[in-house]
């Protein structure tokens, strides 16, 4: 898993839509210093996605400076819900900027009063404690010490117990990733904390048994009782897919945690904002958890994120000692009002709902056409994921994921890397704002890269 893209420009056939543009060989030769920049200064791992010097983006668009226009499918890795540079947010964080007041710590300050009450106004009822930080990584770090400092609180020190899933993914933090599944991304950890264990997680492909008693023989067999366990952490979707579990399995762990005191989380970070036709994902479930985690969309541009819960779970520590250096940095916040304004007063929750299906219907035409190389595939909203296998075989096929991508690169629509366990998806992501039509015709191109990555095989 994992792999880079070529930067030795290749010759690429013009394009010319109304949503895409590409006229210079890709990437652009006069890019290619600035790539070799990169790789010289920065580690190995920030060389997997293709390569596109960005010189600005805006709305459903990212632009080089030569000319060349992509449709982003991308969204920043789920970042720009409400598209990118949109006025409003742009305007905000100006005005931000010209009043001079940049940081403040955990100083009052009124950008951050407005925010906090915000988030709490959009969250379920019985959710209005709002804690902000900067990453989705600390804010699953955050949920995994409340977890735990609330089980010590009502069950004593052996209930610290924390159950993630398989193939999860939490940030890239220790803590995060431990409860997070992708052995890739544990491979490096020579600590493991064993009181985190990792369940199935019941998507229905990779895991055919999606009934909730996997869940409880995970725990048993890893040797914990009900009583040692303080928290559930679960992406309402799981990122690799995306992959939803069954209605009846969220439910009955919702009750299960409550029985046992057990501190139910979402990790909502990608999923939050409107991405899946729900403001919020675990909408989808008819459940309520003690703690949600978020980031990425909230702010569609700056750095930030927030835990948002239950009164008796976050009052847990007294003053001054839960906080953080860029705690509502007062420029985030501003760009998050903003951003929340748009996707509620624009109603981007609704077009993701309304896309859902000509995104679903057009990814089940391509793998109608390719099943024997297109394992899954699985939208809600607008987040979206073409998984690869092996011809005739359910194993992941990483190669043909990158070809993907790297063909619809050279035809202007603009992927991120592979994602999933094994590098196995092409995850669709656009902008909350995109139209009808750029969808129609991101789904001709990518029915088209599909083909003849698969052509290629033969």
């Amino acid at each position: 898993m994992g792999k880079e893209f070529s930067i030795t420009p290749k010759t690429v056939p013009h394009v010319e839509t109304k949503y895409r543009r590409i006229g210079t060989p890709l990437p652009h030769p006069d890019s290619v210093a600035t790539l070799e920049k990169l790789r010289q200064f920065e580690p190995i791992s920030m060389r997997g996605q293709p390569p596109l010097v960005w010189e600005r983006a805006e709305d459903i668009f990212v632009y080089d400076k030569y000319g060349n226009r992509w449709l982003d499918w991308s969204s920043g890795v789920l970042v720009t819900n409400a598209g990118h540079a949109a006025p409003e947010i742009c305007q905000a964080i100006l005005d931000q900027v010209n009043s001079r007041l940049l940081h403040s710590y955990v100083f009052p300050n009124e950008e951050r009063a407005e925010l906090v009450e915000t988030l709490a106004g959009v969250a379920p009822e019985g959710l209005k404690k709002v804690f902000l930080l900067t990453t989705g990584s600390e804010a699953t770090e955050c949920a995994i010490k409340l977890c735990r400092s609330h089980g010590i609180k009502v069950g004593g020190k052996k209930k610290i117990g924390i159950v993630g899933f398989e193939r999860g993914f939490h940030g890239r933090t220790l803590g995060s990733q431990q409860a997070g599944g992708m052995a890739g991304q544990k491979s490096w950890i020579v600590n493991e904390d064993p009181a985190i264990v990792t369940a199935p997680f019941p998507d229905g492909y990779w895991q055919t048994d999606t009934s909730f008693d996997t869940f409880l023989t995970t725990i048993e067999q890893r040797g914990l009782k009900p009583e040692n366990v303080a928290g559930v952490l679960m992406e309402t979707y799981q990122g690799v897919g995306p992959d939803f579990a069954p209605v009846e399995y969220v439910r009955r762990m919702a009750e299960w945690c409550g029985q046992h005191d057990v501190v139910l989380v979402f990790d909502e970070v990608q999923a939050g904002f409107g991405r899946t036709g729900k403001f919020w994902a675990f909408e989808h479930y008819g459940v309520t958890p003690d703690v949600i985690c978020c980031g990425k969309g909230i702010s569609s541009s700056l750095p930030l994120s927030a835990v948002i819960g239950r009164e008796q779970i976050m009052d847990q520590f007294p003053p001054g000692s839960m906080t953080s250096t860029h705690t509502g940095n007062p420029v985030c916040c501003a760009a998050a009002m903003a951003s929340v304004r748009k996707i509620i007063k624009d109603d981007l929750t609704g077009n993701a709902a309304r896309l859902e299906k000509p995104l679903l219907d057009g990814l089940k035409r391509i793998q109608a056409k390719h099943p024997q190389v297109i394992g899954h595939v699985t939208a809600r909203g607008l987040v979206g994921g073409l998984q690869t296998v092996k011809r005739g075989k359910k194993e992941p096929d990483h190669d043909l994921a990158h070809s993907i991508i790297e063909r619809c690169f050279h035809k202007g629509l603009l992927f991120f890397a592979p994602v999933g366990a094994w590098g196995q998806t092409v995850k669709i992501s656009p902008p909350l704002t995109i139209p009808i039509e750029a969808m129609e015709e991101g789904l001709e191109v990518l029915n088209e890269a599909t083909d003849e990555a698969v052509n290629a095989l033969t």
